[in-house]
């Protein structure tokens, strides 16, 4: 018995076959704008803060894991901000860290009631007011930065920072959050050759990150507004000055937006 095939049939078939082209040729470049948009989404901002100092023999390790995340951004995904906060209570231990101011203690015994720590210790890391750990391990920061940049932070955007008078003048643009908010600048600078002559660290050459000279709580009222931070204390410091500015839940501590910005002297 001969088989007839239909030319409707045919046709069928024919629908079928180009429909097949089409989405073979298709899907490629789906695939490819998918690929151009994941490389297009800007990383997730992460505050990373080191509780450090220079007459703790534990601290040089951490502080250098510090300045390799701020170099390379070693975690994908996420903007790692750091601040090196040298604390005062190793300072009556033979070495007065030159970089030690009594905000470094306030904030950091904040953080030791926000995670019911019976003490502050050295070195300490803090990713993002929500985890802490001691500072040199590796693994750990790795993994706390990751969790912290898969959660998305509204953004913030610090618009014309200047230097005038002995100030750091800018806008603050965005990240508004809500009421409850408390919003933080920072001033940092590198400080690439410290000599230590007394203490744990007797005769080493320190090396320091964005280590924090000056720290405000900021009075935010509005969405676009204009701020200035004193940077005279940074003054000894050379090279460029970092502005950080960071919101933070105050009932959890937790960093709920961020930013930065280089200040060319």
């Amino acid at each position: 018995m001969a088989f007839v095939v239909s030319r409707k049939f045919k046709f069928a078939c024919f629908t079928l076959l180009i429909a097949a082209i089409v989405g073979a040729l298709a899907s490629p470049a789906k695939h490819n704008l998918a690929f151009a948009a994941a490389e297009n989404t800007q990383p997730t901002p992460v505050l990373v803060e080191l509780f450090t100092s220079e007459g703790c023999s534990d601290c040089p390790p951490a502080d250098a894991l510090l300045q390799r995340l701020d170099t390379t951004q070693f975690v994908p995904g996420a903007l790692a901000i750091v601040l090196s906060e040298h604390v005062t209570y190793w300072n009556h231990l033979g070495w007065r860290d030159p970089f030690s101011f009594e905000d470094m203690d306030t904030r950091q015994q904040d953080y030791s009631a926000h995670f019911g720590l019976k003490s502050v210790y050295t070195p300490q890391m803090v990713v993002d007011g929500s985890k802490e750990f001691v500072g040199s391990d590796s693994k750990a920061l790795t993994l706390a930065v990751q969790n912290a940049a898969s959660t998305a932070k509204p953004p913030v955007e610090i618009v014309d920072a200047r230097l005038q008078n002995g100030k750091a003048l800018f806008s603050l643009h965005g990240g508004e959050g809500n009421g409850a908010t408390r919003w933080y600048g920072a001033i940092a600078a590198d400080a690439t050759h410290s000599e230590v002559a007394r203490g744990e660290n007797a005769g080493r050459t320190l090396h320091h990150v964005a280590v924090v000279r000056v720290i405000r709580q900021l009075n935010r009222k509005s969405q676009n507004q204009d701020f200035s931070l004193p940077v005279e204390s940074a003054a000894s410091s050379s090279g460029s000055l970092r502005l950080v500015v960071f919101a933070i839940d105050p009932h959890t501590g937790k960093v709920l937006a961020a930013a930065q910005q280089v200040i060319n002297r």
